[in-house]
C-alpha cells in the first residue's frame, strides 16, 4: 500500500472518473431523433404527440428561449443484448453543474404514458431488466428550452427573462441520444467507492477507520482490471464489503432523510412553467418510489399539487396512488412556500387554511408541520398563526445564510408575539438540496449545535427547481450510509415521523423569542413596488368583499360568492410566493403579476359594489361606507351612514417661503423646499420634526450590493446619500388645503402633495414618482424630535418591537426590516406614528444632536423605490404612487387605527339609509380582520379577531342578527373541543384576551 493518503485519493478520482463510469454504460448505439417545434406556447400533450416532427441530428442546435420542442427518438433492442439491462441515455444538451435552470424534458410513451422527468443528473430512462432484444423503442420527449438565466456569472443583466424580449436563438445542442447497456455491478461499484471517498475524506487524518478505508479502497483498485471494468468490478466489490459492513457507533448522529424537490412556484420561470416543472419532478418521483422500497418522497405547496391534479390527471394518478400507500407525503399545509414578512394577518392565516383543506379533502391528510426550507426570515406573528391552523412544527433552513450572526440552535422552540411557542428545527446539512455527499452528512453530524442533548435531524434531499427531485444515487448513498462506521446513520423518514423523534428526544428545548430574521435578502422587502401593492391592495379589497357580501347576505340575502372569493384568494396567495411577492423573479413573473392583481381589483371591486348597492338600497342619502375596523367620522366600523361635518384646514403663506397647514389640531410647516420643517400637535403642544432637520425628504443613495441583486441592500449603501431638496415648484394645491411638490433629479421625477385633513391629526404624503433611475435606492425620512430606544412595527396579528440602537451585532444587522402598515415611536405619554399604503420597508435610526439641547434624534426612513438589473433589468422603471402619513402624538391605538384607515378608504353611494354593521368590538383594541360566511356553505358567520395593542382587554362583541350557537374555532373554522366558548348574552359576546391573541369564532345563525 501506498504510504502517501493523498495518492490513494488522487488515484480513486482518476479511476473513477476515466474507467468506472464510463463502463458503466459499456455499449451503446444510437436513436434515431425527430422533432417538432410548437409554435408558441406549451401544447396540449395529446397535440405534441401527434405533430409530425422532421429529422434531426447529434450535435444540432434547438430551443428558442421559453420554447417547446417535441422530440421522437425510435430504435430498436441490438438482438446481441438479450438478458441483459438496457436504458435510453437523452441528453438535451445538459450542465451536470446546474441542476436545473436549464432544459428540461418529461418522457411519454406513445399512447401518452408519462415515464420520467430528464434532468443534468438524471439523463436515463429504463427500456428493460432484462431484455429479450429486437424490442422496438418509441418515446417521446416534451423539452422546454428554458434559457439559463442564473450562470456562472449570475448578476449580469438579461433579456432573456421575458419571452416578448428573449428573442428566438437556439439555447442548446442535442448532445446524446442512445441505445446503452446499464452494467448494474459498475454501477453499485461507483456508489461504494464515491461514498467510502467521500466518508474518507471526512474522517480525521490520523484515525484508524480512515486507514481501514484507504487499505480497502487501494485494494479494491488493485483487483480493477482497467482494460475490463465490467468483468472485474464484482472483485473490486468484494474488497469493500468489510469496510461497508461496518457498523456506525452507538452514538453516531442520526439524519431522517426526506426526499424532496424544492420547486420554486416561479422565480426564474414564469407561472406556466412551474406547472410542467412539477409534473417533471412528480413523475421522477413517483418512479423512483416503485423502484425504491424505502424511499420516501415529500412535496409541499397546495398550488403545485393542484396544478398536477388540473393540468396533468395522467401523472397526477400515480401521485394519489403513492400518497395512498403513505411513501409520496403532502408537506407544510400551506398553498404556497409563501414569503412571512409581508402577507396581512388574514393572508398569512389564508396560506394554512387553503393548504391544510387541500391535502383534506384530497387526501384526508391534516399537515402539522410548516415547511418553509426557503423563506426569507420570519416574521413574529407566524407561531400563532401555525398553531391556530392546528400544527404544531416548523422546519426551514435559509437562517443559515445569514451573513452576520450564526444562529445559536437547530432545534429550539420559537416564541411568537403572543407567546405562543412552536417546535423548530434549522436541518444542519444547511442545505435543502442535499445530494447525500459524504461532506453534506459529515457537516450536519458537526454543525448540529445541540449535540449532547439531541441527536436528530433532517436532510431534504434531491435537487430542486427542474432539477428533478431525488436521483437513484441518492439512495443507493443512504442505502450504505444507513449504518456505517465513521457516518452519521441515515434513514428515510416522513417529516411527521422526524418531529415526532426530535420532540420526544429533546423535552426542554431552548427558547427563541421574536422574529427569525434573515440577515440577507433584505432588498426583498421593496423590488418591485408595484408586486407589493397589488398584494396590499387585494389583500383589503377580499377584506372588504367579504365584509359587505356576508353583511349583505344576512341582511338584503346577496349571493354569497363562495366560488369566485375562493378562486381570487388561491391567486394572491400564489402571488405571496417568496420570489414573487419579494420581487425577486424575472420580468415575465412580475408583468403577468401586475395584470393579474388589476384583473382581480376589478374582480373585487364588483363584489364590494354589488353588496354595497343591495344593503343601501333605493335612495338619495349620500352613504358613507366604512370597512376598516374602528369608527371614523361618526361611521361605525362595518356599517355605512351620511358622513359627518368636520372642521376645516386653513393654507396660508409661511414667512420665508412655503405654506403653513393648519386644522386646529396639527399646524405644520412646509418651507420652500418642499420640507416639513414643523409639525406641531397644538393640544400636547410638542414639535416633531427634530431641531434642525426636516421631514419629507427624499434621500437617494447608491444601491450595488456584493451579490443578489434584487435580492440584498448591504449597508454600505449608506455611506453616500444626496438629500433631494432642490425644487421644481412648490405650490397651494387645487382644493386650497394642500401643498404640492415638484422635484427632478436624475432621469426621473417627484411630485408630492400634502394635506391635512379636517378634524384629522394626521399629514398625508401622497408621492408620485416616474422612475427611471438605475441601481438606486429611494428613501423617504422623518426625522423626529423623540427619544425612544426601541419602536414598534406591525406584524400579522399584532406588532413587534426592534431597538433604535445597534449594542450587538444582532441588533446592528438589522438595518433594513418589515412593517405592515404603520411604525410606532413613543416616550411616556407621547408618540409618532409612521403609515402607508402600500410599502414594506424600512429603518430607524438614532443619533444624539451636537448643537442645542443635545437631545436625540430618531430618524425614520421608508423605502420606495429600487432599481436592481438582476433578474428584471427594468425593475420598477416607471410612475408608482405612494400614500404615507406622519401622525404626531399618537399612541400605540392610534397607529393600529391609522394604519387601517390609510389602506381602507370610505367608499360613498346614495340609498334609503343606514346600513348596520354584521358584527362590532366595544374596545378599539380588539380588531376584526375579517368577517364572512363559513366556507362549508352552512350560513354561519364567521368572525377572526385579535387583541392589537399589547395589553390584556375585555371587550363585548356585538352581533347584528340573531345568534343560536357559537363556537371557537381553529382557522379552519372546525371547532376546538378543548375550548371553551366565551360568554353570551343574546347577540352580545364578551371575550376576555390577552396581548396579541387570536380568536375565531363561528355564530350560528337563527
Amino acid at each position: 500500500m501506498h504510504d502517501d493518503r493523498s495518492l490513494i485519493e488522487a488515484r480513486l478520482k482518476r479511476v473513477l472518473d476515466e474507467r468506472i463510469r464510463p463502463a458503466v454504460y459499456p455499449e451503446s448505439v444510437p436513436l434515431e431523433v425527430a422533432v417538432w417545434n410548437a409554435p408558441g406556447e406549451p401544447v396540449p400533450v395529446e397535440e405534441g404527440l401527434a405533430a409530425e416532427p422532421e429529422p434531426i441530428t447529434v450535435g444540432s442546435r434547438w430551443g428558442a428561449p421559453w420554447g417547446t420542442s417535441w422530440f421522437r427518438v425510435t430504435g430498436t433492442v441490438p438482438e446481441a443484448w438479450a438478458g441483459r439491462t438496457v436504458e435510453a441515455i437523452l441528453d438535451l444538451g445538459f450542465d451536470e453543474n446546474m441542476p436545473g435552470f436549464q432544459c428540461e424534458g418529461l418522457v411519454y410513451r406513445p399512447d401518452g404514458t408519462p415515464v420520467k422527468g430528464l434532468n443534468p443528473r438524471n439523463q436515463w430512462v429504463r427500456i428493460g431488466a432484462p431484455v429479450a432484444g429486437g424490442e422496438e423503442v418509441r418515446l417521446h420527449i416534451e423539452a422546454a428550452s428554458n434559457p439559463v438565466i442564473l450562470d456562472y456569472h449570475p448578476f449580469l443583466p438579461t433579456r432573456l427573462g421575458d419571452k416578448e424580449t428573449a428573442g428566438s436563438e437556439p439555447q442548446y445542442t442535442l448532445t446524446r441520444m442512445d441505445l446503452a447497456v446499464f452494467d448494474e455491478t459498475v454501477w453499485q461499484l461507483v456508489m461504494d467507492l464515491e461514498v467510502l471517498g467521500e466518508l474518507m475524506a471526512e474522517l480525521p487524518v490520523d484515525s484508524a477507520r480512515r486507514y481501514d478505508i484507504l487499505r480497502a479502497v487501494d485494494r479494491a483498485l488493485d483487483s480493477v482490471d482497467l482494460q475490463d471494468v465490467n468483468g472485474t468490478a464484482g472483485r473490486a466489490r468484494e474488497q469493500l464489503t468489510e469496510v461497508l459492513s461496518s457498523p456506525a457507533v452507538p452514538s453516531a448522529h442520526r439524519i431522517s432523510a426526506v426526499g424532496h424537490a424544492h420547486i420554486d412556484s416561479a422565480w426564474l420561470w414564469p407561472l406556466r412553467e412551474t406547472v410542467r416543472k412539477v409534473a417533471r419532478t412528480t413523475s421522477n418521483m413517483t418512479a423512483l418510489l416503485e423502484d425504491e422500497p424505502e424511499f420516501v418522497f415529500a412535496m409541499s405547496q397546495a398550488q403545485q399539487w393542484a396544478w398536477v391534479r388540473d393540468h396533468r390527471p395522467e401523472v397526477w394518478a400515480r401521485v394519489k396512488k403513492a400518497v395512498a400507500d403513505g411513501r409520496f407525503v403532502p408537506a407544510g399545509g400551506m398553498w404556497v412556500e409563501s414569503d412571512t414578512n409581508m402577507p396581512g394577518s388574514e393572508a398569512m392565516a389564508r396560506q394554512f387554511v387553503h393548504g391544510k383543506r387541500f391535502f383534506l379533502d384530497e387526501f384526508g391528510v391534516d399537515n402539522e408541520e410548516a415547511w418553509l426550507p426557503d423563506t426569507f426570515g420570519f416574521a413574529a406573528g407566524l407561531p400563532q398563526i401555525i398553531k391556530a391552523a392546528g400544527s404544531k412544527w416548523l422546519l426551514t433552513q435559509k437562517i443559515s445564510w445569514s451573513q452576520t450572526n450564526k444562529f445559536p440552535h437547530h432545534t429550539f422552540q420559537w416564541e411568537g408575539i403572543d407567546g405562543t411557542r412552536i417546535f423548530t428545527h434549522f436541518p444542519p446539512v444547511d442545505t435543502y438540496n442535499c445530494s447525500m455527499k459524504g461532506s453534506e452528512i459529515a457537516h450536519a453530524a458537526k454543525n448540529f449545535k445541540d449535540k449532547g442533548r439531541a441527536r436528530h435531524s433532517l436532510a431534504p434531499t434531491g435537487w430542486g427547481d427542474g432539477g428533478g427531485g431525488t436521483t437513484r444515487e441518492m439512495v443507493a448513498k443512504a442505502a450504505r450510509l444507513r449504518d456505517l462506521e465513521g457516518s452519521a446513520q441515515v434513514v428515510w423518514e416522513t417529516p411527521r415521523t422526524f418531529f415526532e423523534k426530535a420532540e420526544a428526544e429533546y423535552p426542554e428545548p431552548p427558547v427563541w423569542v421574536g422574529e427569525l430574521y434573515l440577515e440577507l435578502h433584505r432588498a426583498t422587502l421593496t423590488s418591485q413596488a408595484k408586486t407589493k401593492q397589488g398584494n396590499r391592495r387585494s389583500e383589503h379589497l377580499l377584506r372588504e368583499a367579504e365584509l359587505w357580501a356576508a353583511t349583505a347576505a344576512v341582511r338584503a340575502g346577496f349571493p354569497y360568492p363562495y366560488e369566485e372569493l375562493d378562486q381570487i384568494w388561491k391567486t394572491v396567495l400564489l402571488h405571496q410566493f417568496h420570489d414573487i411577492l419579494p420581487g425577486s423573479s424575472i420580468a415575465w413573473v412580475h408583468r403577468e403579476a401586475r395584470a393579474t392583481y388589476e384583473r382581480i381589483a376589478g374582480e373585487l371591486n364588483a363584489i364590494i359594489d354589488g353588496a354595497q348597492r343591495a344593503l343601501a338600497g333605493e335612495g338619495t342619502t349620500e352613504l358613507v361606507f366604512n370597512s376598516a375596523p374602528h369608527e371614523r367620522a361618526g361611521v361605525v366600523a362595518g356599517g355605512a351612514t351620511a358622513p359627518a361635518l368636520t372642521g376645516a384646514t386653513t393654507l396660508a403663506p409661511r414667512q420665508d417661503g412655503g405654506f403653513v397647514l393648519d386644522n386646529g389640531l396639527l399646524r405644520i410647516e412646509i418651507d420652500a423646499r418642499g420640507l416639513v420643517v414643523s409639525a406641531y400637535d397644538i393640544a400636547a403642544e410638542r414639535e416633531t420634526v427634530a431641531p434642525g432637520r426636516a421631514a419629507n425628504l427624499l434621500q437617494l443613495h447608491p444601491d450595488f450590493p456584493n451579490m443578489w441583486d434584487a435580492w440584498d441592500v448591504d449597508e454600505f449603501y449608506r455611506n453616500t446619500v444626496t438629500d433631494l431638496t432642490d425644487t421644481e415648484s412648490v405650490t397651494a394645491g387645487e382644493d386650497g388645503a394642500s401643498v404640492q411638490v415638484v422635484r427632478a433629479f436624475g432621469d426621473s421625477r417627484v411630485t408630492q402633495v400634502l394635506s391635512l385633513p379636517p378634524g384629522e391629526q394626521r399629514l398625508v404624503v401622497d408621492t408620485e414618482v416616474d422612475w427611471h433611475e438605475t441601481e438606486k435606492f429611494l428613501k423617504l425620512a422623518f426625522p423626529l424630535d423623540l427619544h425612544a430606544e426601541r419602536y414598534a412595527s406591525e406584524t400579522q396579528y399584532g406588532h413587534a418591537y426592534r431597538p433604535t440602537h445597534t449594542n450587538t451585532s444582532w441588533e446592528a444587522a438589522k438595518f433594513e426590516a418589515c412593517n405592515h402598515r404603520f411604525l410606532h415611536l413613543e416616550e411616556p405619554g407621547w408618540g409618532v406614528a409612521v403609515v402607508n399604503d402600500s410599502t414594506y420597508g424600512h429603518d430607524v435610526t438614532r443619533t444624539v444632536r451636537t448643537d442645542g439641547d443635545g437631545g436625540t434624534t430618531t430618524t425614520v426612513r421608508v423605502s420606495l423605490l429600487r432599481a436592481p438589473r438582476f433578474p428584471d433589468p427594468e425593475t420598477d422603471q416607471g410612475v408608482h404612487r405612494f400614500r404615507h402619513a406622519l401622525v404626531p402624538g399618537a399612541a400605540i391605538g392610534d397607529a393600529v387605527r391609522e394604519g387601517w384607515r390609510i389602506n381602507l378608504p370610505e367608499r360613498r353611494l346614495t340609498g334609503a339609509g343606514e346600513v348596520a354593521p354584521l358584527v362590532t368590538a366595544d374596545n378599539d383594541a380588539v380588531v376584526i380582520t375579517a368577517v364572512k360566511l363559513a366556507d362549508d356553505g352552512s350560513g354561519d358567520v364567521v368572525v377572526r379577531f385579535h387583541e392589537a395593542h399589547g395589553s390584556r382587554v375585555r371587550a363585548t362583541l356585538t352581533a347584528g342578527f340573531e345568534v343560536a350557537g357559537l363556537a371557537v374555532t381553529d382557522l379552519l373554522e372546525r371547532p376546538l373541543a378543548d375550548t371553551a366558548a366565551p360568554e353570551r348574552d343574546g347577540d352580545r359576546i364578551t371575550v376576555r384576551l390577552r396581548p396579541f391573541e387570536l380568536v375565531t369564532l363561528r355564530l350560528r345563525r337563527a
